[in-house]
């Protein structure tokens, strides 16, 4: 865990996600200050409570900041500056508490709206979709409803969807918390070990001390009063 005292400066690599002085405000009221790179394949974990404004970065990085916030700051991407570009852009994927799975879509054709469009072809566009259950346990499921799976099943295919539609980055905003302990388990495994495998920068918030060790890269706690949280005290 990082010292919530101290905070490292790091050489960014050319394929890091990099947030460069970034400042979060609430109507003009600073909530955190971040200033750090995020490796390839390796996961940085903002902990704190419902209003300390770790949702908020993760809506800046995105580029889906809600009007009554602001930031400053830069985001780049793999050598990209994303600040300004609209979030369609900037090829981040993410992950929310809720699956979010098109109800009007069976579970393959939800995996299929992910797959870019520039790879042509539907019968290799429906070995990747098909390829993918596979790879996280759900072979046969693609004609379900989204609707009968349970939730541990759900986000596995969230997950899937995320994945396939290339991004270079993964945001994680308290992806695991609607699953019970043995399942959360299991199913933080499975998002962490694909997101290494992908070589993908991961930010994480979280409440959860037990998903931020399982993350095993820094954590920052704006709780304890981070070095990272400009508004403590």
């Amino acid at each position: 865990m990082k010292d919530p005292g101290k905070t490292t400066q790091r050489a960014p690599c050319a394929r890091s996600l990099v947030l460069d002085k970034v400042t979060v405000r609430l109507n003009g009221l600073p909530l955190l200050h971040i200033d750090c790179a995020v490796s390839p394949g390796t996961i940085l974990t903002i902990m704190g409570e419902s209003g300390s404004g770790k949702s908020s970065l993760l809506d800046f990085v995105a580029g889906f900041l809600k009007p009554d916030f602001q930031a400053t700051g830069r985001v780049l991407l793999n050598g990209r500056d994303l600040t300004e570009l609209p979030a369609q852009e900037r090829r981040i994927g993410l992950m929310f508490q809720s699956a979010l799975l098109f109800p009007h879509l069976s579970v393959l054709q939800n995996l299929l709206f992910a797959i870019p469009a520039g790879i042509k072809g539907s019968e290799l566009r429906r070995s990747m979709a098909e390829k993918a259950l596979e790879d996280v346990g759900l072979a046969g499921f693609g004609a379900r409803d989204p609707a009968t799976l349970s939730g541990g099943q759900q986000t596995r295919v969230a997950l899937m969807r995320t994945l396939l539609a290339e991004p270079e980055a993964l945001l994680l905003d308290e992806p695991f918390s609607s699953l019970d302990r043995n399942r959360r388990a299991e199913v933080r495994a499975l998002v962490f070990r694909l997101a290494s495998e992908n070589n993908l920068p991961v930010l994480l918030v979280t409440h959860d001390r037990e998903d931020a060790e399982a993350a095993g890269g820094d954590i920052y706690d704006l709780d304890a009063g981070s070095a990272l949280n400009t508004a403590a005290g």
